[in-house]
C-alpha cells in the first residue's frame, strides 16, 4: 500500500507554505485564488485528501451536523431532508444521518451516539424530544433545532408550519363547501403537528357551531390509515362523514384509495378529502388532492439560519419558535365552494 500523501508534500509541490495548504482546505479561511488553484492542482496530482478529523481536533469544530430522522414513509421528509442536507453542505458542514423511532423510544441511545461524534449541531426531524435529552445536549454545548416539530422546552429552537392555522383553513374550506358531517383522521398522537392541526380544525368547526362528526387515528402509518378509513367510511351514507381532513398527505392518499377502490365510493361525489403537506403525488391526476402546503424551502432556510446562529454565537443566540403560514392548495379531491378556484 502506498504511503499517505501529506500536506507538506502538497506544499512543496505547489511552492507554498504548509499553513497555506491548511487554509485552502479549511472552509471560510482567507486565501487568494492563485494560491488555492496551485494547491488544489498539486493535491490532485499527488492524490492528497485533507484529514478532516485531525483538523477538527485542532479547531475544536467537527463541521458535522447530526440529522435525526424517524419517519421517511411520508414523501415530505425525503424531499425536505435532501434540501436541508444540501443547505448545510453549502455552509461547509458534513451531515450524518441517524435513524430513531418516531415515538422517541430509542432517541436517548441515538443521542449518545451523536454526541460521541462531537457534532457541532443537531437537527431532529419527525422526532419527539424529551426535556431530559434537550438538557443533555445543552449541557454538552450542542445546539438543537427541531424541524417540523414544536415542543415547550426552554432554550430549544423549533421550525414548523403554522399547523393550527392550516387546520383552520381546511375546516373553513369544507364548511364553505356545505358539508354537514366532517370527519378527522389523526396522525400519531405524540406529534405536535398532529395536535396543532386538529386543534385548529376543531376550533373553526366549533366557531361554526359544529363538532367533528367522526374521528379515527391513522398514526401517520399506511396500514393504520387504511384501517381508519375502513372504520370511518364502511357504513351507510347517513352514518359516515361526507368530508374528512386527514392529518397528512401520506395517509390521505391511502384513505382515498380505500374510499374509491375498496368501498366503491366517489371522491369528491360521496366524500371530500383534504390532506396536509402537499407532497408531489398530491398533484398527480390520479389523486388531485386538495391539501395544505408545508413550505419546505422556507422551513429549511429558517432551520439552517437558526442553527448557524447558535453555532457561531452560542452565548448570544436566542431560541426561536418559527411557525410558517402555508396556503391551501385547491385541487379536485374536495367539493369546491362557490367563489373558490383551483
Amino acid at each position: 500500500m502506498a504511503e499517505k500523501v501529506t500536506s507538506l508534500q502538497v506544499a512543496q509541490r505547489a511552492g507554498v507554505s504548509q499553513s497555506a495548504v491548511s487554509r485552502v482546505f479549511t472552509p471560510g479561511a482567507s486565501v487568494s485564488k492563485k494560491t488555492a488553484d496551485k494547491v488544489k492542482q498539486a493535491a490532485a496530482e499527488l492524490g492528497y485528501r485533507p484529514n478532516v478529523l485531525a483538523r477538527a481536533m485542532v479547531s475544536g469544530r467537527s463541521r458535522i451536523i447530526g440529522l435525526v430522522v424517524a419517519y421517511l414513509d411520508n414523501y415530505f421528509y425525503p424531499e425536505a431532508l435532501e434540501k436541508l442536507s444540501n443547505a448545510l453542505q453549502e455552509q461547509g458542514y458534513h451531515v450524518l444521518v441517524f435513524m430513531a423511532s418516531q415515538t422517541a423510544g430509542n432517541l436517548e441511545e441515538v443521542m449518545d451516539e451523536i454526541l460521541d461524534y462531537q457534532v457541532d449541531g443537531i437537527v431532529t426531524a419527525s422526532v419527539a424530544m424529551s426535556s431530559d435529552i434537550a438538557e443533555r445536549c445543552q449541557a454538552a454545548g450542542v445546539p438543537v433545532v427541531l424541524f417540523n416539530r414544536s415542543q415547550d422546552i426552554d432554550g430549544i429552537t423549533s421550525v414548523t408550519s403554522d399547523n393550527y392555522a392550516g387546520g383552520r383553513k381546511a375546516a373553513e374550506f369544507l364548511l364553505a363547501g356545505g358539508h354537514q358531517r366532517v370527519g378527522y383522521i389523526a396522525g400519531w398522537e405524540g406529534a405536535s403537528t398532529q395536535r396543532d392541526r386538529e386543534a385548529g380544525f376543531r376550533a373553526a368547526l366549533q366557531e361554526a357551531g359544529r363538532d367533528v362528526f367522526a374521528r379515527e387515528v391513522g398514526d401517520f402509518n399506511t396500514e393504520a390509515a387504511r384501517e381508519a378509513a375502513r372504520k370511518m367510511f364502511g357504513k351507510p351514507a347517513e352514518q359516515r362523514p361526507d368530508a374528512v381532513l386527514v392529518a397528512n398527505d401520506h395517509m390521505a392518499l391511502t384513505v382515498m384509495d380505500v374510499i374509491r377502490f375498496e368501498l366503491g365510493l366517489s371522491v369528491p361525489g360521496d366524500v371530500s378529502v383534504v390532506g396536509y403537506d402537499d407532497v408531489p403525488p398530491a398533484a398527480w391526476p390520479a389523486y388531485s388532492l386538495t391539501t395544505v402546503r408545508q413550505r419546505a424551502n422556507r422551513m429549511v432556510e429558517e432551520t439552517v439560519s437558526a442553527l448557524m446562529e447558535h453555532i457561531e454565537n452560542p452565548a448570544g443566540a436566542q431560541p426561536r419558535r418559527v411557525a410558517l403560514d402555508g396556503p391551501l392548495i385547491v385541487r379536485g379531491s374536495a367539493r369546491i365552494p362557490e367563489g373558490w378556484t383551483k
